[in-house]
């Protein structure tokens, strides 16, 4: 049998006419429907010459359309290239010059600005109604029975970027192998049947909404009730239909402090999963008083799916993201690569059928990533505990976490150096109850300047995706530094540690 995960997903062909997804205020989509759509998208994407292994990048807004496209790729052995919707067009010329996509999808009010970054390859466009884009368009005429290109297990499915400390971001690439081991261990692990009811309000551009929410229902044949977004009347008002939740933390805060919810609202959810940052121990307290339930973290990453969970059944410690899942290794080790002791703090190093190919066209950047023995490196510090449950104690670089998406310091500080009036910048992250970590920007002015916060962040504005912008700007007359003049991030964070209490 083929590796192709459509064709998993999409075999053996019991249960197709049951709902697959379900958006808010449109018609209900069958996972035959969905399947069928794809086929129709899979001929548009060849018909404009994409053939297997060919990159098709997607910046659109989420919708069941984004969604039948991302099926279209698998479908046609195309490679999906996500892009947040909040980048800006200085940083999709560099994923297209990166990835050299064979297609861009864009919203349709993005076109003329694709067109202009992007002369020479093929634009098509996608809207969130269900009625507008040339790619739907296309579609309307064409046969749903496309043959599934036949794949193996180390083809690649999709290339999720991520950036480093040096602010170049990385093309994390995911083979079909790697999300469907996850999927299935997921469905498994967190008990998913046909009969459940995903409440999705993530996005879908990165690995949490994408690849472990909808893979797993998808796997499962469980149905999606489908959000545009996160918005907190909508999720109570979908609530009494589903099942279980997926979030980051920031859901779990907002929603505590709405009086409706109570264990009555929530009685008949079966799990409630946090990921993509830090869920603080108060919040998971919280939630478990007011709901009678005890919320399921979990610890994944781009390049690795996910690697460790809470159980279903047992104790949900807060603090920890639960132990190693089936298949996946995990050792915490010195800087050298040799497993540290139970109890001792070192780095988190992993090995498994999820973690990913390497960085597209970076061998060297993926050999540095590795050990010789195949564990990859993930630059989160952390220790393991009397009972094999694992607790992230840090990050060993500067990534800050923001309401789920990660943020690189060194590409703001780069832009808010080349500000006149700045002498240095330092961008750290400071707890905050809502995003989990603020983007801060502390500043170093040359003599006599007198920039303002407002100034910087207006400067800021244009030029980065909203999650990236810093949410304050401190000023400060010099950085603490080592002996080896290096900023001393730490201490700055230290200082300014309780700025969003």
């Amino acid at each position: 049998m083929t590796d192709n995960l459509f064709t998993r997903f999409s075999s053996p062909a019991l249960h197709r006419n049951k709902t697959f997804l379900a958006p808010p205020g449109r018609q209900a989509v069958s996972f035959a429907q969905a399947f069928d759509q794809a086929g129709r998208y899979a001929q548009v994407l060849t018909a404009h010459g994409a053939k297997k292994g060919d990159r098709v990048a997607v910046q659109v807004e989420k919708s069941a359309e984004n969604i039948f496209l991302y099926l279209a790729c698998l479908r046609a052995g195309l490679v999906y290239l996500p892009l947040n919707t909040g980048y800006t067009a200085g940083e999709l010329s560099y994923f297209i010059g990166d990835a050299a996509p064979a297609i861009f999808v864009c919203a349709p009010r993005d076109l003329e600005m694709l067109k202009g970054i992007f002369p020479q390859g093929t634009v098509l466009t996608l809207g969130d109604d269900g009625k507008s884009g040339s790619l739907l368009e296309e579609a309307a005429d064409q046969s749903p029975d496309f043959p599934d290109a036949v794949l193996g297990k180390d083809d690649l499915a999709s290339i999720l970027y991520t950036s480093g400390t040096t602010g170049v971001s990385k093309g994390a690439m995911l083979t079909h192998g790697n999300l469907w081991s996850n999927a299935e261990v997921l469905r498994r692990e967190w008990r998913f049947t046909q009969d459940d009811v995903l409440l999705h309000a993530l996005p879908i551009f990165h690995i949490h909404g994408l690849f472990v929410a909808t893979n797993i229902c998808l796997a499962a044949r469980a149905s999606i009730i489908l959000l545009p977004k996160f918005d907190i009347a909508e999720i109570f008002r979908s609530l009494p239909a589903a099942t279980v939740m997926m979030g980051v933390p920031t859901f779990y805060v907002r929603l505590l402090q709405d009086p409706r919810l109570n264990r009555e609202t929530s009685r008949h959810m079966r799990l409630f999963v946090s990921g993509s940052a830090p869920l603080l121990a108060e919040t998971h307290r919280e939630w478990s008083a007011k709901t009678g339930q005890a919320i399921l973290e979990r610890y994944g990453m781009t390049e690795t799916n996910m690697n460790t969970s809470n159980p279903y059944e047992g104790a949900r410690k807060p603090g920890s993201v639960g132990r190693p899942l089936p298949g996946t290794e995990l050792r915490i080790a010195d800087d050298g690569g040799k497993a540290l002791p139970q109890g001792e703090i070192g780095m988190i190093e992993v090995r498994g059928p999820n973690v990913f190919a390497g960085y597209w066209r970076m061998p060297d950047k993926t050999a540095a990533e590795f050990r010789a023995d195949g564990f990859f490196i993930t630059g989160d510090l952390g220790m393991i505990d009397e009972d094999g449950y694992v607790h992230i104690v840090g990050r060993a670089k500067d990534l800050i976490i923001s309401g789920g998406f990660n943020v690189y310091p060194k590409e703001i500080e780069s832009l808010i150096d080349e500000l006149p009036g700045v002498a240095e910048s330092a961008v750290i992250g400071l707890p905050h109850k809502d995003f989990g970590e603020g983007v801060t920007a502390v500043v170093v002015l040359n003599k006599d300047a007198a920039l303002t916060q407002d100034q910087i962040m207006a400067a800021l504005k244009d030029r980065l995706a909203k999650f990236k912008q810093p949410k304050a700007v401190l000023f400060t007359d010099q950085f603490p530094r080592n002996a080896m003049g290096k900023v001393q991030k730490k201490l700055l964070r230290d200082q300014y540690k309780d700025l969003y209490a």
